[in-house]
């Protein structure tokens, strides 16, 4: 992380923004305990259910470390107390998501009265790099993808989407300047392009543009 502002050795309050899910939320947490043991304050968001299943993977000594729990909107999509991937069947991820995108007014408003110096935040909540430019606060992305999977998504400022279909996914992408053989088998993709470019609807939008929102930081 960069930046152009002089810290001059303070500490620092870092909130984190995971997406919902412990894949996604333990590297989050990790990168949180070592941000901490340096004497900078943590501020990590997530919904109460998740907070009560991370915190017996919380050290002790981590003292400057902070829940900031916001519940998710109801959504009759979601089973009760359904509240990351792990709760819910594939199908009905992308209401994960919508309800995620749920979250933007409290976060929003804990984001305005707290006035962090840092945003370390997931691929899901493309929403909240323009909410921290207007903050004034610094953002990342912390990913929790490897570096071939990020690569076969639309980068920022290439317009043209030529993939519609698992089987575009078969060959590596138009903007990989270089020869590779880098590229999914179809049982691989099936799922994926569901997610990455097809789950269109009831207010959801594919993965591939929520990470290209997050990636403009």
């Amino acid at each position: 992380m960069t930046s152009s502002k002089d810290y001059n050795g303070a500490k620092l309050h870092v909130v984190m923004f995971p997406w919902l899910a412990f894949g996604h939320m333990f590297p989050h947490l990790e990168l949180s305990r070592l941000i901490a043991q340096k004497g900078h304050t943590v501020s990590f968001i997530s919904t109460p259910h998740n907070i009560d299943r991370l915190l017996p993977r919380l050290p002790e000594n981590l003292l400057r470390h902070q829940f900031r729990q916001i519940p998710l909107l109801p959504n009759n999509k979601l089973p009760e107390d359904c509240e990351a991937t792990t709760d819910v069947p594939l199908h009905l991820v992308p209401y994960l998501k919508i309800a995620m995108d749920g979250m933007q007014t409290p976060v929003t408003e804990f984001l305005e009265s707290s006035k962090p110096d840092w945003i370390l935040q997931d691929f899901v909540p493309h929403w909240l790099p323009s909410v921290s430019r207007r903050l004034g606060c610094k953002t990342g992305f912390l990913s929790a993808f490897s570096s071939a999977t990020l690569a076969t998504l639309k980068p920022p400022g290439f317009d043209e989407e030529y993939r519609t279909s698992p089987a575009d996914f078969l060959t590596p992408p138009k903007w990989v300047p270089f020869e590779t053989t880098v590229a999914y088998k179809l049982y691989e993709c099936r799922n994926l392009f569901k997610g990455f470019m097809a789950e269109t609807f009831e207010g959801n939008i594919p993965d591939v543009d929520r990470m290209a929102g997050v990636q403009r930081l």
